[in-house]
């Protein structure tokens, strides 16, 4: 069977669709797959084993500049990509009316949310076959509940499995950016000593927590005997990471990183600490420990989805507002009020029992 999977964004919508995969992949063994994703998203959609192929398809970009992607013939390469194969299914499992017009580009039977249940309703108009999947519960097991019912299998007795396989990543200080080791980190590295990811970077400052916190929590996994390692994409992330990392040996800014470059070095940590941000879904669905943190943002229908990963949630009266902007602390430009009662003690709390 050959089905075209829609799922343009984001990264952690990208993850939540693995537990289908899985799903799929094993109800129907000679299954045939392939992605069609924005590409700033399409390493991460082939770390699944389903996958064939990747369609990739740069909307983002071809609607920021429209014309030089018609003049420059990438609108015309992409459909060409889309309509090369005949599908026995075309799954559209974002329900935007973007994801809708991509999907009916394929040539296939195409199947998505009805009109009750998609996030953009007349995004069901689209389709040939549409099911109802209410948004009553988390993203990741509505996605599985449209994948069986348009492959026709049943959920029951089928665990949630997003399909990866955590590899301990192999190492290079020369890739990684170092000229020469931060003290005491190829020893480190050499022994496979445990370390932690600390993913502080966010798209909200309402997103962030304290420096503070981070700070507290780094000196007690080095108490611990953990490492720490910081990603920054950014001018704004490089700022934080630094302040974070000031004056504490066990903590390592790396270098600027690829998507296929971050994903083994979160596979392979001992523990994740994450603010409401893509990379966090990956560690979460790889299975590492994982302790979300979470303000703003409801993670009821889009939160963690993985074994063993929990969410420590504000729990102030104003909490969840959605907002990117705090109405509480307007001046306050990284960790809103509701994210700054979270204690770096409790943080570690969690954490320690993720991975006893």
């Amino acid at each position: 069977m050959k089905v075209l999977l829609v799922k343009l964004s984001s990264l952690g919508d990208v993850v939540h669709t693995f537990p289908a995969l899985t799903d799929a992949m094993a109800a129907h063994p000679g299954l045939q797959l392939d992605w069609a994703v924005e590409e700033a998203f399409a390493p991460v959609a082939r770390l699944h084993p389903a996958v064939r192929n990747t369609i990739v398809v740069p909307l983002r970009r071809m609607l920021r500049k429209p014309l030089k992607a018609l003049r420059s013939g990438e609108a015309g390469r992409i459909r060409a990509a889309l309509g090369a194969e005949r599908y026995d299914m075309v799954i559209d499992a974002q329900g935007l009316m973007k994801s809708a017009a991509v999907a009916a580009l394929a040539r296939g039977q195409r199947h998505g949310f009805d009109r009750a249940s998609a996030r953009e309703g007349l995004a069901a108009l689209t389709y040939h076959r549409r099911h109802h999947v209410p948004e009553v519960e988390h993203m990741a097991v509505r996605i599985r509940k449209l994948f069986a019912a348009a492959l026709g299998y049943s959920l029951d007795g089928r665990p949630a499995d997003a399909g990866l396989s955590p590899t301990a990543p192999v190492f290079d200080l020369r890739r990684e950016g170092f000229a020469q080791a931060p003290r005491g980190l190829e020893a480190t590295r050499q022994a496979g000593a445990p370390y932690l990811v600390f993913l502080h970077g966010t798209t909200w400052p309402t997103k962030t927590w304290t420096r503070a916190g981070w700070r507290a929590l780094a000196e007690q996994a080095g108490a611990a005997g953990l490492d720490i390692r910081l990603f920054a994409h950014g001018a704004t992330e490089r700022d934080r990471a630094e302040a974070i990392a000031e004056g504490l040996s066990n903590v390592h800014l790396l270098p600027p990183q690829t998507l296929e470059t971050l994903a083994p070095v979160i596979a392979g940590a001992a523990g994740v600490v994450s603010a409401d941000t893509g990379l966090g879904h990956l560690a979460a669905a790889y299975g590492v420990p994982t302790v979300g943190l979470y303000g703003p943002t409801d993670p009821r229908l889009t939160g963690l989805y993985g074994p063993r990963a929990v969410e420590l949630k504000a729990t102030r009266d104003c909490a969840p507002c959605e907002k990117a902007r705090c109405r509480i602390a307007p001046e306050v430009t990284e960790g809103p009020p509701c994210l700054a009662d979270i204690s770096a003690a409790a943080v570690w709390r969690a954490l320690v029992a993720l991975r006893a």
